[in-house]
């Protein structure tokens, strides 16, 4: 009986055994496609590391949401020539002005994420335009790669001398006593400028009429020929002016005083807790690689360290800032909350 029952199981073990084997096959099968695929993922990921580590090795395009003149243009060619100069490429400032900025940021955001073309904004296009339009072409917080805060701009309140005022106080008493006569100028709707008086107008009641430009530099031409007789703008556009006696100064929105102009007072000395600058920064499109955007980051910040750069921006009232890209992209999420209540309140449109 137990020779019997061996011969019969002979056939039951060998199908084990068979299936045992056909297991192993499929598995060391199934290992072997998977270590296949490998190879055409490195190269991939290899390709891609050697480029960003390359970077710079074209043009690269700098787009500005202005016209020429003014503080972002003073950044921006400057910091593009230091560029030009240490990475042995040239970097083209573009300027591409209209609907407040919306073409120029909408044009990168949609630009390859590979580095060669780069936004220059303000605060403008990426804290205030989604508020003052409802509907943007780009998202300011998810559109981007941000860079680095490269430098903020208080608003100067300027008179042309004809208006007998020299301090904020008397300018609040003077226009509360002519409600809806005086005007005032601006680069544009929806500026951080134009939001800086609607804020004032918020905190002191009183009653102006905005006059927007297209850019700061037909606007002060006209300030200065008392065609307007008051201008809120960024101090670089017009400190020279203020220097030469030709505009007077009534104040400024910085949170403190301007190393570039020390005598003119702050709004906040007159009304506590009162700061409104514009800032400017760099931006790549979302999805740049992030040895690209720490590159351009580390190069700025280099540059935002050099004396001649400093000079150059300290004397033009450009406070220099230089933050990190976790920072700048922190300081976009909070500036987005504060400039969408004063819109809010203001109910201010665009014209």
């Amino acid at each position: 009986m137990p020779r019997y029952c061996n011969r019969r199981s002979r056939p039951s073990m060998m199908r084990d055994r068979l299936e045992r084997m056909r297991i192993v096959r499929t598995g060391f099968l199934m290992a072997v496609a998977a270590m296949a695929s490998l190879p055409a993922l490195v190269p991939e990921a290899s390709a891609q590391a050697a480029v960003s580590k390359a970077y710079p090795v074209k043009t690269i395009r700098m787009v500005l949401p202005f016209p020429p003149g003014g503080a972002t243009d003073i950044m921006a060619r400057r910091i593009g020539q230091k560029l030009s100069e240490r990475w042995g490429q040239q970097v083209l400032i573009e300027n591409r002005a209209g609907a407040g900025g919306n073409i120029a940021t909408e044009l990168v955001a949609k630009a390859a994420p590979d580095g060669y073309t780069l936004l220059f904004a303000a605060s403008a296009q990426l804290a205030v335009n989604p508020s003052l339009y409802g509907k943007v072409p780009f998202d300011p917080v998810k559109s981007f790669a941000p860079v680095s805060l490269v430098g903020s701009v208080p608003n100067i309140l300027v008179a042309h001398p004809s208006l007998p005022v020299r301090s904020l106080k008397e300018f609040i008493a003077f226009a509360k006593a002519r409600p809806g006569q005086l005007n005032y100028a601006t680069a544009g709707s929806g500026s951080t400028a134009h939001l800086s008086v609607e804020l004032l107008k918020i905190r002191t009641g009183i009653d102006i009429v905005h006059v927007p430009y297209r850019g700061a530099a037909p606007a002060v031409s006209d300030l200065l020929g008392g065609q307007v007789p008051l201008m809120m703008v960024s101090m670089p556009s017009v400190i020279g002016h203020v220097k030469a006696g030709k505009l007077r100064a009534i104040g400024m929105t910085g949170a403190k005083r301007s190393a570039a102009a020390p005598e003119v007072a702050t709004f906040a000395e007159t009304l506590p807790k009162f700061e409104s600058s514009a800032w400017y920064g760099m931006l790549a499109p979302a999805g740049t690689p992030a040895e690209i955007v720490d590159r351009l980051f580390e190069e700025t910040a280099a540059i935002l360290k050099m004396a001649d750069v400093r000079e150059t921006f300290l004397g033009q009232g450009i406070e220099i800032v230089g933050s990190t890209p976790a920072e700048f992209s922190a300081i976009i999420e909070s500036e987005l909350t504060k400039w969408a209540a004063v819109v809010r309140k203001s109910g201010a449109k665009v014209d």
